[in-house]
């Protein structure tokens, strides 16, 4: 089969490109770089012809809400029509864990309006929800770094590996469209004070971390448990320790 990986040089689509490459589908790794363009159009209808899955993975330059919520829109619009137009079969988007319930944020907003555009759209889809990644722990960190302390929320948190995101994306594409939403997560639940403060612990990194005592994420004031799955979700098979084991520095 033909399958279209937009965003297919980030941190899940390289894996996801290698995934579906190894099984023998002919995959296309498409992002501005390689004059395919989401926004302006570019190559579009050209990567689409006789393609039979697209997975939608990229992700907006810009997190600024302006910026976040017209890059999810245009490219969403685009790609849909594009779609349409070449007779893709199944169209399979990477979003987010109670991105519903997190609209206070305007990350999520445009997560959100990006979901609408795929209901709305005819293509059979599946929407992957998926928890925040291990690999975001770092960036999480340096967010909510004041100094040499670091204010983390202790909102529930289920971190999963880009592994097993890569995993589940490339073996949902393969499958039929649900024409719905499936959620994965890690398979262990803490929080994210908890983790955080682990992960800064094996790296050796000397900042203390303190609880805010708020369920928050990236500035917004969200449920204790909206960024954990509400239901049935996969379960990766990497745990936070094994993860972990990989991410040590020497003493």
């Amino acid at each position: 089969m033909k399958i279209v990986v937009i965003g297919g040089s980030g941190l899940i689509g390289t894996k996801v490109v290698a995934h579906l490459r190894q099984m023998g589908h002919q995959v296309i790794a498409a992002s501005p770089a390689t004059g395919v363009n989401t926004i302006t159009g570019e190559g579009l209808a050209e990567a689409m012809s006789n393609t039979d899955i697209a997975i939608d993975l990229a992700n907006s330059p810009s997190f600024e809400d302006k910026a976040v919520m017209e890059f999810f829109q245009t490219a969403g619009q685009n790609l849909l029509a594009a779609e349409i137009n070449a007779g893709v079969k199944h169209h399979l988007a990477l979003s987010i864990v109670g991105v519903d319930v997190m609209q206070t944020i305007g990350y999520m907003r445009a997560k959100k309006v990006q979901e609408d555009l795929i209901k709305q759209s005819k293509v059979p889809y599946t929407i992957v929800r998926s928890t925040q990644f291990f690999e975001f722990l770092p960036g999480i960190a340096s967010q909510a770094a004041k100094e040499d302390e670091v204010h983390v929320s202790n909102v529930k948190f289920q971190p999963i590996a880009s592994d097993d995101v890569a995993f589940f994306v490339a073996q949902a594409a393969l499958a039929a469209p649900v024409n719905g939403i499936m959620e994965i997560a890690g398979p262990d639940r803490s929080s994210m004070y908890e983790m955080v403060a682990r992960y800064l612990q094996v790296t050796n990194d000397p900042r203390k971390v303190i609880s805010t005592g708020k369920p928050e994420y990236y500035g917004g004031q969200v449920d204790d448990a909206a960024l954990v799955p509400a239901g049935q979700a996969k379960l990766g098979t990497v745990t936070f320790e094994k993860w972990l084991s990989s991410q040590k520095q020497p003493a």
